[in-house]
């Protein structure tokens, strides 16, 4: 800290110019420029083919740039090979080698660099009381739940004291109760290690869950990098908004723009009044984005006169136990969705004819998808 302001940590991780091509011809990676903080747990987040799996095999050695210079504590790594990186590694497949025990497993990281055998069992001891497996050492993994080997292989990452773990979709293959259980157990194992964690997904509700700041890819490109709350509240345009969270769009036209905010003709008639997010002037295309949890449901269609009152007819009601959803026609969209308390989508029926109101605050005028 200097002066009472809080100085941020260093890069530990600096990706610098990168592209990556297979064919000589298609970029899978375009020109990547990210920095990643020590201590950071940073999410790197994007719909399949999109660049993040690339750009972590990079990372790991696994890959190597087509252009461009990837930095490890300011060293530049780009033709060091894995096993000097020092880089530990969580697959979605576990990785497990069957023949050997938990003990064995754990310890094998330790075995290839040579540490003594008795610092190396005092580590392998510390690792499976970190994930709670001690007392199942001696077992093999065909003997253990898909979870319990996840934690097998996070504690084999973590007990050479890696400077880095990099982990490729490792929840994949649990199911829901147990994929949100481990989200919640690398996060704490992260924050009591204080390691640098680096975490490929294609799940955004993963993402917001574990990350300190995650990185949205689309076509190579990181689209938008942040906190999982600025993500979602504020993205910058319209492909993080879909990607991120449940999301309406309406398509409109700019007419004007005053004091951060544009009054938009939409497509299908009428106006709203937006935050001028990303738009490029007045005339100019725009989509605009609203949070299904943001609009309310007036129950007198009439009841349109004001900012941002919509006719909207019920296309469909969906109980989900802690919320309900309505599935509206709103201005040509007819996959409109507002969110509901349970129980409120009682008084709703098919064909019903509504309004929906939303403030201007909650509706991002964003460049066109």
């Amino acid at each position: 800290m200097e002066g009472g302001v809080i100085t941020p940590a260093p890069a530990l991780v600096r990706f610098s110019g990168i592209q990556k091509t297979y064919d000589g011809e298609h970029l899978v990676v375009k020109n990547l420029d990210l920095d990643i903080r020590k201590g950071e747990f940073v999410t790197l987040l994007g719909p399949s083919g999109s660049g993040k799996t690339t750009t972590l095999m990079m990372l790991a050695g696994f890959e190597v740039p087509t252009h461009g210079e990837i930095y490890l504590a300011d060293r530049p790594i780009k033709n060091m090979p894995p096993h000097k990186r020092d880089i530990g590694m969580v697959f979605q497949n576990y990785a497990l080698f069957p023949h050997l025990t938990i003990e064995e497993n754990v310890a094998f990281p330790l075995s290839v660099r040579k540490i003594d055998k008795g610092e190396a069992r005092e580590r392998v001891r510390t690792a499976l009381r970190m994930i709670r497996l001690e007392n199942l050492a001696h077992r093999r993994p065909g003997q253990l739940s898909g979870g319990q080997q996840q934690r097998v292989a996070l504690a084999r990452a973590l007990v050479f004291n890696p400077r880095l773990v990099l982990m490729d979709e490792p929840l994949g293959a649990l199911d829901k109760r147990l994929r949100e259980q481990m989200q919640l157990e690398i996060k704490q194992l992260h924050e009591t290690t204080g390691i640098t964690v680096v975490y490929v997904t294609h799940d955004q509700g993963e993402a917001l869950t574990m990350s300190d700041r995650i990185a949205v890819f689309n076509d190579g490109i990181v689209q938008q990098i942040d906190k999982p709350d600025a993500l979602y509240e504020r993205p910058v345009n319209s492909f993080v908004a879909n990607f991120i969270g449940e999301n309406n769009v309406l398509a409109g036209t700019v007419e004007n723009i005053e004091r951060g905010y544009c009054r938009v003709a939409l497509a299908a008639g009428g106006s709203v009044v937006a935050r001028a997010v990303n738009v490029a002037g007045a005339g100019a295309a725009t989509s605009l984005s609203v949070r299904p949890e943001r609009i309310s449901i007036l129950a007198d269609r009439a009841a349109t006169e004001g900012p941002n009152r919509l006719p909207a007819t019920v296309q469909n009601t969906i109980y989900l136990g802690d919320h309900a959803l309505a599935v509206l026609q709103v201005a040509g969209n007819g996959e409109f969705m507002v969110k509901l308390q349970p129980g409120a989508h009682g008084g709703l029926s098919h064909g019903q004819c509504v309004s929906i109101t939303f403030r201007p605050e909650d509706c991002l005028a964003l460049d066109p998808a």
